[in-house]
């Protein structure tokens, strides 16, 4: 299992064309997929620690500086929510945060009727009525409907194909006084 992407080779970015028409590209680090493979590059920087762009208000790093203009906007207040104070970079992202407060659900699904607050929640959602997996292991046939639940499959041990944890184990001592 490939767990690092320290260059700009093609090795680092797997298509597949079957798995997910409208993103056939894939990043073999993490679940990504993107329509083009020109923005999984720009990506996979968040692998490579190759953030070039910093906020100068919260040290924050960004891989392009569109992505740091848009965050810039959280400090400028241009988006703000009037009920509890909190700050976005973008008016859908307020819009999205509003119906926390609202408790406006617009997004039903036409099996169960099931209501949410975002699209992506529904998209995900309807997957249980569909029975599509489109998230798919690289190392054996297994499938999965939720993005969170291959990256689980990979990376935990108990779940993956090698029971060697990716990640060392940090022992932490507690002293008392």
């Amino acid at each position: 299992m490939k767990i690092e992407a320290d260059s700009n080779d093609s090795n680092d970015i797997t298509e597949h064309p079957h798995d997910d028409k409208s993103r056939p590209y894939s990043c073999t680090v993490c679940d990504k997929r993107s329509t083009r493979k020109g923005n999984l590059n720009q990506h996979k920087q968040i692998h490579t620690g190759g953030t070039l762009y910093s906020c100068t208000e919260c040290k924050k790093r960004f891989t392009n500086q569109d992505s740091l203009r848009k965050h810039m906007n959280v400090h400028s207040s241009k988006y703000i929510c009037t009920e509890c104070g909190k700050c976005f970079s973008s008016n859908l992202d307020l819009t999205v945060h509003k119906r926390s407060h609202s408790g406006e659900k617009p997004f039903e699904c036409t099996v169960c009727s099931r209501r949410f607050t975002h699209s992506g929640h529904l998209a995900r959602h309807s997957r249980i009525h569909s029975g599509e997996k489109p998230f798919k292991c690289p190392e054996c046939d297994k499938a999965f409907n939720e993005s969170v639940k291959l990256t689980i499959h990979i990376h935990i041990p108990v779940y993956s194909h090698s029971h060697e944890s990716p990640h060392r184990r940090q022992t932490i001592q507690v002293f008392t006084v």
